[in-house]
């Protein structure tokens, strides 16, 4: 099998949503639609969601990437996954939303080929999810009555991010505790917002409403201060910003910084090299989420398909696909009921993409 073409175009999917984090505000949500071919007819598809502030790149960016990488691409087999990304890692550097595009329309191809959902592919431990929702920052009020509808359309794990002023964010946790009742799952999301002391007083804090943990409170650098947070407070502390690729993991593991891993496909390039984040969190005790940035089904699909196969990643953030209207010619990879994710038995990835 050689791959022989490669298209992409460009998604602008309506926001559905008001999306504030302590990073900046969310008003455009755009990302680039890849399909590759191959001289046996199988197509596979990818999506590439840049955000920033997170990975460094530009839906431009994403453009230029597939323009250069295609004539390394046509001619290769799609099948050898590893010698892809190596092609893609010696062409250039970073640009992991680009290369993620790539590999989710690779596992796609395998799949297909291998007549395989790609959730089996990677493991198959389940074939189902537990996503939570996303709160995003805004008036104490408005953030309850959004949680309260979030859970009245079925969903047992609220996110709610906070991380700009201490003090709404813990008057913004009481009213939605008040309003979800004391059976919903509570996690909280800095996006870097806080010092150390300022998480390490949230969080004494908001222990009275039984919240589970808080996510990337400090910069992303700074690893030594997520220990230190980690090991002064009672609720578990979580990785993201700081883990894009393996040899990131490999360092939170060894200065002991986190309890938990937020596996980004946007931030590690794909799924190719998040098995091997999950792999060494695995190894080290540690347990993984897999999030996401701002993809549409196309991204999420193969996030949870990671998700399912994998019995380390016990959490999963897969809810960006619906904070804004859908793709039209986009269906299928997986259902929802409230929270419960069910992956398509379909080859592949198991969309149906008319592109």
């Amino acid at each position: 099998m050689k791959i022989v073409d490669l298209k992409w175009c460009e998604l602008n999917p309506k926001a559905k949503v008001k999306f504030k984090i302590a990073l900046r505000e969310s008003s455009k949500n755009s990302s680039i639609l890849l399909k590759i071919e191959t001289d046996e007819g199988i197509c596979g598809y990818g999506e590439a969601s840049p955000f920033e502030p997170v990975t460094g790149d530009m839906i431009g960016g994403v453009d230029v990437f597939l323009t250069n990488i295609k004539p390394l691409l046509v001619g290769q087999d799609p099948l050898n996954i590893e010698r892809i990304h190596r092609i893609m890692d010696r062409f250039i550097v970073n640009n992991t939303p680009a290369k993620a595009a790539v590999d989710f329309a690779i596992y796609d191809i395998i799949g297909k080929k291998a007549g395989l959902p790609v959730y089996r592919l990677l493991g198959g431990n389940s074939n189902q999810v537990n996503s939570d929702m996303t709160v995003g920052i805004d008036k104490p009020e408005e953030m309850a009555k959004l949680a309260k509808k979030y859970v009245d359309e079925g969903f047992k794990i609220l996110k709610i991010k906070i991380g700009i002023n201490p003090e709404e964010d813990l008057e913004a946790i009481a009213k939605i505790r008040e309003a979800v009742g004391d059976d919903i799952s509570l996690r909280l999301d800095a996006n870097q917002g806080y010092s150390k002391k300022q998480a390490i007083n949230v969080m004494k804090k908001m222990e009275k409403y039984n919240v589970d943990e808080i996510e990337q409170p400090l910069p992303y650098w700074d690893f030594a201060g997520m220990k230190f947070v980690k090991d002064h407070i009672t609720q578990e502390v979580m990785m993201d910003e700081s883990v894009h690729s393996p040899v990131d993991a490999l360092r939170a593991v060894k200065e002991e910084a986190t309890d938990i891993v937020n596996i980004k496909l946007m931030k590690a390039g794909g799924l190719f090299k998040a098995l091997q984040i999950n792999a060494i969190c695995e190894a080290a005790g540690i347990k993984c989420m897999v999030g996401c940035m701002s993809e549409t089904r196309i991204g999420i699909a193969a996030g949870a398909a990671l998700t399912a196969a994998k019995k380390n990643i016990e959490y999963a953030d897969l809810d960006s696909y619906r904070m804004v209207e859908e793709i039209p010619f986009v269906k299928g990879g997986f259902t929802q009921d409230g929270g419960i994710i069910t992956l398509s038995e379909k080859p592949g990835l198991g969309l149906e993409i008319d592109y």
